[in-house]
């Protein structure tokens, strides 16, 4: 059943009636420029058309009741108390409501089922789509404008105060902002977009590796600390601010392990302005070559792959419908991504399965995905 067909059926069970909203943010895949986006960097991802989705009513207090088909399980938020429950996926929620009120916004209670497709932990932002998707929402019931870089830096803060994970301002700039049939090249210090359409004749392929992380554990906040500290050594904010040819001279003055975490993202950013230099040239052949270096960047330098990540991108670069390869998301776990010759899509994805099942005995999932519009009210009777 579609998605949307289960949510509606799940409101009029939960709350009688029919909804009168329905709102849409989707999950995203960055094709290059990856933990770049902490470091006032560059990054380049696309919207997918997998997405949170909520069908939703206004409430006349001040309440957000919110039913989760994907859980089985309703929160009940009180947008003037706010506190902490042990339900983490209303948390996202709630945050994104706390930081909204922190910067001045008055808000209305509603009530809502949410569900989505966005697979959960498998580096494809299910979190930024379900705090955009809340900011959206609030915003409608509302009636306060909504403009995406804001409602973006205000999930960001929820996701770093609230929920306790220190991400960048990527996957909630992308499931703001994205465009239909676009990636977007972003700067993360600015905010500014650019649209970066594919190379004409490739598909985007999504690869699942099935095994997962959870980013509040893992070594992602060290991974940003790490970086933090390289940056101070130079008195700069971020590391965007220094050339690959500063960071060498510096090379014998800074610890080893330090030093490798900023020659990825030094070396990242430049990978990521030379990809949306070639993409006017339709020029996917060096798109593909600058995603299979950014592997190893992160594999080698940045630590934050896993042997499941490293196998299947291994079997996606040995397919001669494969341009390039990489891991993408946070790491140690979860997808990646590939561009490929869209006419060789099935051989590719027949390839790769076989591939990664006979070098790991996991059967991936496997996602061919397409550009997709940010988050937006889909459908409306108020």
């Amino acid at each position: 059943m579609p998605v949307l067909d289960i949510l509606r059926a799940a409101f009029t069970n939960k709350f009688g009636g029919e909804p009168t909203m329905i709102i849409r943010a989707p999950g995203r895949v960055n094709l290059i420029g990856e933990h770049t986006d902490y470091n006032d960097g560059f990054v380049m991802p696309m919207a997918i058309d997998r997405a949170v989705w909520i069908a939703l009513r206004p409430r006349p207090d001040e309440f957000m009741v919110v039913y989760s088909v994907d859980y089985d399980n309703i929160a009940e938020m009180s947008l003037s108390e706010m506190v902490h429950r042990q339900q983490p996926w209303a948390e996202y929620m709630k945050g994104v409501a706390w930081a909204m009120q922190e910067a001045g916004m008055a808000l209305r209670g509603w009530e809502g089922v949410v569900g989505g497709d966005v697979p959960r932990g498998a580096g494809l932002s299910s979190s930024a789509a379900i705090e955009l998707a809340t900011a959206r929402a609030l915003t409608a019931v509302s009636d306060l404008d909504w403009n995406p870089a804001d409602m973006a830096r205000i999930s960001q803060r929820a996701e770093n105060e609230w929920v306790g994970v220190k991400c960048g301002i990527m996957d909630q700039m992308i499931s703001a902002a994205g465009v239909a049939g676009s990636a977007l090249l972003i700067d993360c210090r600015t905010l500014k977009t650019q649209t970066a359409p594919l190379p004409f004749g490739t598909a985007v392929y999504v690869m699942d590796t099935t095994t997962r992380r959870g980013l509040v554990e893992s070594a992602y906040n060290e991974r940003r600390e790490q970086c933090e500290q390289a940056a101070a050594y130079f008195k700069v904010k971020a590391l965007r601010d220094i050339t690959i040819e500063e960071l060498e001279a510096a090379k014998g003055d800074l610890d080893p392990l330090v030093y490798r975490r900023a020659r990825h993202v030094v070396t990242e950013n430049s990978r990521t302005l030379q990809a949306a230099g070639v993409l006017p040239l339709d020029d996917a052949v060096m798109f593909g070559k600058l995603m299979n270096a950014s592997h190893t960047s992160l594999r080698d330098d940045f630590e934050v792959t896993n042997d499941a990540l490293n196998q299947i991108v291994e079997c996606a670069q040995e397919h001669p419908a494969c341009f390039g390869a990489r891991m993408t998301g946070a790491g140690f776990g979860g997808c990646a991504v590939a561009l490929i010759a869209a006419d060789q899509a099935e051989s590719f994805a027949q390839h790769v399965s076989a591939c990664y099942q006979s070098k790991t005995g996991l059967t991936p999932a496997l996602y061919l995905c397409l550009p997709s519009a940010g988050a937006s009210v889909v459908d409306s009777t108020e």
